[in-house]
């Protein structure tokens, strides 16, 4: 994965504008993005604008138990806004359908706090 983390807290305006530019590499690309309330949330990058408001297609969230392997949501188009935008990755496909992810566990993410 190669991630862009966003904290609009710390960027002025300029420089939200230039980290939503370097968005237009992974624009058909699958992503990962994880959000500032800690979901996670698997799609086809179809667009974004300055506010890194982003639209992504064919996507479903992957929800983590401790007990239990992933849960895979089917979101279909998805539109996050950009302030709930924490962390977008791009999303190695050949080492994703490795990964058995029924037999995954883990904790699920807690939400960020500023």
């Amino acid at each position: 994965f190669s991630f862009h983390e966003f904290n609009r807290s710390a960027f002025g305006t300029s420089e939200r504008v230039r980290m939503a530019s370097s968005l237009e590499g992974y624009v058909d690309q699958i992503v990962n993005v994880i959000t500032n309330d800690g979901r996670n949330i698997v799609g086809v990058l179809k667009g974004y604008d300055q506010c890194i408001n982003i639209i992504l297609e064919d996507c479903h969230e992957r929800v983590f138990a401790p007990d239990s392997g992933v849960e895979q949501v089917v979101l279909g188009l998805y539109i996050i806004r950009g302030d709930n935008v924490a962390v977008i990755g791009e999303v190695d496909e050949d080492e994703d359908i490795r990964i058995d992810y029924s037999k995954v566990k883990g904790e699920t993410l807690k939400p960020v706090v500023h």
